[in-house]
């Protein structure tokens, strides 16, 4: 087996067949236990929050990894392939999210109705607020998606790259402000408010730390090299 294959088999057995089906058992548990009357109500809310814990985990990794001293290379498959289901999860809750509150009508989710009395052009509300920055959010993550291979690193070369890939960052923010947005206008339950805010809470500290500690060993490397040239 070379290495190649070697990559593909644990990206495939050790990565996404794991991702699957925690994220399977996730969508289930909250499907079947919303009390929800209708199919696409109860699939949307299903997947909007293992979407948000999936990019989350997105953040979390690389700080983790410099925390507990690990290597960081360029691209981690193990970031990658996290990514990769975040964004599969967050197309599909966007894709039957446009359905539910408007159903056959998802134009109304950004305009408001032309025929109805009242404020016309683009949505400046909560409901707006909500759907644009899911929408832009998602838009993002696409590019996010495609771009998540090794043939994009390589045409991209690694600061290109990495810069687009600092893009999540920008993802993260737009999914945590519509997550919080659409909890306000639907009144949602305490548990999975705290749910969304532990989760910005750990991405943004852990984000700090990671921070701080890349900040601190790039001063350190920096004496050592100051050392080395006066010596």
């Amino acid at each position: 087996m070379n290495s190649w294959t070697r990559r593909t088999h644990k990206r495939a057995f050790g990565h996404h067949l794991p991702i699957f089906l925690v994220s399977a058992a996730a969508v289930a548990t909250l499907y079947v236990t919303r009390p929800y009357k209708d199919v696409l109500s109860k699939a949307s809310f299903a997947t909007a929050y293992p979407a948000l814990l999936l990019l989350a985990l997105t953040l979390l990794i690389g700080p983790w990894n410099l925390i507990a001293g690990r290597r960081m290379p360029v691209s981690s498959d193990w970031r990658r392939d996290v990514g990769i289901w975040a964004g599969i999860v967050t197309v599909i809750h966007v894709a039957v999210g446009q359905n539910v509150h408007l159903r056959g009508r998802p134009w109304l989710y950004y305009l408001y109705d032309s025929h109805a009395k009242g404020p016309h052009g683009l949505r400046h509300d909560l409901f707006g607020f909500n759907n644009f920055t899911g929408l832009i959010g998602v838009l993002i993550l696409l590019v996010l998606l495609v771009t998540s291979n090794d043939w994009s690193l390589r045409r991209l070369g690694t600061p290109g790259w990495k810069q687009l890939q600092r893009m999540n960052y920008a993802c993260f923010a737009l999914s945590a402000a519509h997550s919080v947005g659409y909890q306000t206008m639907e009144k949602q339950k305490v548990g999975f408010v705290t749910t969304v805010w532990l989760c910005i809470a750990a991405t943004l500290v852990l984000q700090v730390a990671g921070y701080v500690l890349r900040r601190r060993r790039d001063r350190v490397r920096e004496l050592e090299r100051l050392s080395e040239s006066v010596g």
